[in-house]
This record gives C-alpha cells, structure tokens and sequence, in this order.
C-alpha cells in the first residue's frame, strides 16, 4: 500500500485564492481588442465623392442600398470638435425626449394633437442620424436619411411653402402621372395617429386631401399632404407606396430629400413593402471616421449576400402593446473584458435598438458596474475631462496603439452584440488627448436603455417583424 502524502498548505492558498477569485467574478485573462488610436482619428479632408448619389442593385432575391455617412457628404472640412460637441448634445435631447415619451405612452397619456407638440413616434433631432441611403419615388431619385425610430417616410415636394436647401431637384407630383392624394376620410389617413402621434387633419371643407405634421425634439418639423406614388428600391417598383409630401419643412436635414422610417407602424417603410420583402430588412453601419459605405438590405432569401464573419444570432423582440411601434429587446447580461455585470435590471425586457440614437444608454446601476469594471481594466493611462454626456475618459497621446476591454451585450436566445472595437471609445480630440468611453447613463432606473448606432457599427442587424425577432452578427461595413 503507497502511504498517502500529507496536503500542503501553499494547495489551500491556491484553491482558497482560486475560488476568491470566481466569487469576484475576476477572470485570469481579460478579454481585449486593439484600438488603433492613429487608424480611427478622424481627418480634416475635403470630400473626394459625392454621398448624395448612393447606389443600389439586386441580388439573390434582396435590394442592396448603399448607406452613407451623411457628415462626409459636405464640401466643406469639417470641424469635428464643434460637429461631435452638438452631436451629443442632441442625442442627449433626443433620449430624454424618447424617454418622456415612452412615459406618457405607458402611463396612456393622452394629449390632443397640435402642431406645437412632440409626437409619440417621432421627436428625434435629425442631426444624430447619419446614415442615408438612394430611393426612387417615381421618375425621381430622392436621398433620403434612415431611421428605425420613426415610420412615417416623407419627402420635400413642389409648389413648396417653405423648404430647407435641398441637393438636388425638389419632387414635383404635378409632373408624375402615377401620383395621388389621400383622402381625409380614409383609413389611410386615420392611421397617421399612431405612425407619427398627430391626427390627420383637412384644410377646411373645399380641401378633402389628408394633411400630416410631424415635429422633432429639436424645433425641427414637417407638414404636408399624404400621397401614394410608386416606389423604386434598386429596380424594384413598389406600387402605392404612402409617403408624407412636404411642403412646409424645417430642420437641421442636411441637404436630403427627407426621411425614411423604418418604424413598425402600418405607414412604416417596412410594413408597407411586406408583400415584396417579407417585413425583413438589415444594416451594416460603417464607421464615420473612415468615409467608408455600409449598406441596407431590403429582405433576405438569401443571408449570402451579408459578408458577417460571425454567425448570425436571433433574440425575440418584447412584446408591448404600449409600445409597439420601437424594436423592444431583453437585455439579459453585459461582459465587460470577459467579466459578466451583475446587475437585477438584467432579463427585465425593455432595451430599445435604434438607429437614430448616437450613444447607447444604460440604466445607471448598470452603467456604474459597467463603467467602474472597465477602469479596473484599462488603467495606467491619464484622466481627462469628461465630453458632454461622456463622464469616463481618458489622455491617450503618443500611443499608437492601445488594449482595451471588450464589451458585449447578451440577449434573449443567447443572442450576442460583440461591440466593435471602433464602437467602444469616442475619440474628442484629433490629437488622442481626450478620448472617451462610448456610452452613458439614463437618469433613472425606470428608464428603458437604448442600443445606440455607435455601439451597431460594423454589424450586421437584422430586423425579421413576420417572426419578431433581431439578429446580429460581426461584419466589416462595405457596399456589399
């Protein structure tokens, strides 16, 4: 018989240490990317190529548009100290805008429509959507900006009241042959209460034609009457396609034809071509910083014409009544370098996905595990001071190069958001000296978090409404 060899005491130091360390929920080996601070610097340049002729075609049973970062579309340089400045600012009303809104819906506060209120839909201010893409209404190509968290799709139109500067010809129903107005006494006209929060309206008796208004957190907004015209997606026509025809429009739109809303409402974008895309559609947002194209995909027979390096992984949207024209997501977990947050919000519902908001928002418990995790990790580098709603950052001149924890966001149905590494710090300051961690915390916990655009960069998103559900993937943003 081999006699037993007593148990040293350095083995229970270990196993004690090792399981201190489960406890904490500390990992051996940090999960982290490499953030190219030189590579994702942005560059005082002029534009090379004009983003207000964005292409389009067909494959494989889908429409492929090309997305635009509409912020490389100006001839002029851009100073982006002052752009991102206002930028966040924006978004920050926008939230808190989005947020008063979701409230009042849930709390089934009714306010009778006028023109000087904010919608339920609507109230996003337009400077914080950056993505644009080329459609046709009729014989005329319009460059319109992309918004999941509005559905009414409106464009400029002659003889216009007042109207923004435009690029490009303003559209004219009198030269269209296949446009008509809607009618006040529609069904059509009926459901702009729930697509933009504002009852349809006549302009007295002797004008049967449905008018619309719609207005924008920041003193943006646009009126006009309903019509139907065809709609062309890359060679596609769509027939009868319900749009708002503005003639009366005001805001910081950039030079576009006007927007599309990509919403769930009946009068959305992606409602009313169900017939020719089965209620699916998906994005690759490319990042600002290089000028580079993204694409949005109108259907999907075929997933092959995504390049996603990762699988595409699906996570049920939340039901709410209340709140059915957002996409509704159950966060269920964050990681931060490989550490799960522990935090009782998780697996509560209520994580909206949006592309109109820049900054993704976290309910602050979970920003403050999230926030106070990621300077355990990336340490050893100087403060600086914080930018606009960005309370976390850092001086990083003279480097290169840096490692910084990864971030993921776990959903329903082990459906993963793997934060690009350009998604996850918000360079201020060309020279590296103020560089920020990318999201932010809502007031109060009975907020509902955002996913914003910044942290959807370099994925591919897509939004199946027949089956209810959001799937990401990794995918480096090109016109596919």
């Amino acid at each position: 018989m081999v006699e037993a060899k007593p148990i040293s005491p350095f083995f229970f130091f270990l196993l004690s240490l090792h399981l201190i360390i489960i406890a904490n929920g500390v990992h051996s080996f940090q999960e982290k990317k490499l953030f190219n601070v030189q590579m994702l610097q942005r560059k005082q340049q002029l534009s090379t190529r004009s983003c207000f002729l964005p292409e389009s075609r067909q494959e494989k049973g889908t429409v492929i548009l090309e997305m635009k970062e509409r912020g490389h579309c100006s001839e002029k340089k851009i100073d982006w100290n002052k752009r991102l400045q206002k930028q966040l600012i924006l978004d920050d009303l926008n939230v808190l805008s989005m947020q008063n809104r979701i409230r009042k819906t849930i709390s089934s506060h009714i306010v009778e429509a006028s023109e000087t209120q904010i919608p339920l839909t609507s109230g996003i201010n337009l400077e914080t959507l950056n993505y644009i893409v080329n459609i046709g209404l009729g014989s005329q190509n319009m460059t319109v900006i992309v918004d999941t968290g509005s559905d009414l799709t409106w464009i400029q139109c002659e003889p216009c009241m007042s109207c923004y500067n435009q690029q490009g010809p303003i559209f004219n129903p009198s030269t269209s042959s296949s446009y008509k107005s809607i009618l006040c006494n529609s069904s059509t006209c009926q459901s702009l209460q729930s697509a933009t929060g504002n009852r349809g309206t006549c302009d007295g008796s002797n004008s049967p034609t449905c008018n619309y208004v719609v207005n924008y957190g920041d003193g943006s907004y646009t009126n006009g009457e309903l019509g139907v015209e065809h709609l062309i997606f890359g060679g596609i026509s769509v027939s009868s396609f319900v749009f708002g025809c503005g003639r009366n429009n005001k805001g910081l739109f950039g030079g576009v034809s006007g927007l599309m809303g990509l919403g769930r409402s009946y009068l959305s974008m992606i409602s009313q071509t169900n017939a020719t895309f089965g209620g699916v559609f998906s994005y690759c947002l490319p990042t600002i910083e290089g000028g580079s194209s993204g694409s949005l995909v109108m259907g999907n027979e075929s997933s092959s014409v995504f390049k996603n390096v990762t699988p595409i992984a699906y996570t049920n949207m939340v039901t709410n009544p209340q709140l059915s024209n957002f996409y509704i997501l159950n966060l269920t977990g964050i990681d931060v370098g490989g550490v799960a947050l522990q935090s009782s919000s998780f697996g509560n519902g209520g994580m909206l996905i949006d592309s109109g908001t820049v900054i993704t928002r976290l309910v602050p418990s979970v920003y403050k595990a999230l926030k106070e995790e990621f300077l355990k990790q990336f340490s050893g580098f100087p403060s600086a001071s914080g930018f606009s709603l960005l309370d976390t950052c850092f001086n990083l001149t003279g480097n290169e190069e840096v490692s910084i924890p990864t971030i993921k966001m776990h959903f329903e149905n082990n459906a993963e958001l793997n934060v690009d590494v350009a998604g996850i710090l918000y360079i201020v300051k060309e020279d590296a000296s103020q560089v920020c961690l990318a999201l932010a915390s809502l007031t109060d916990e009975s907020d509902i978090g955002i996913v914003g655009n910044y942290q959807q960069r370099n994925q591919r998103v897509i939004y199946d409404t027949k089956q209810s559900k959001v799937g990401f993937a990794g995918e480096p943003c090109s016109f596919i």
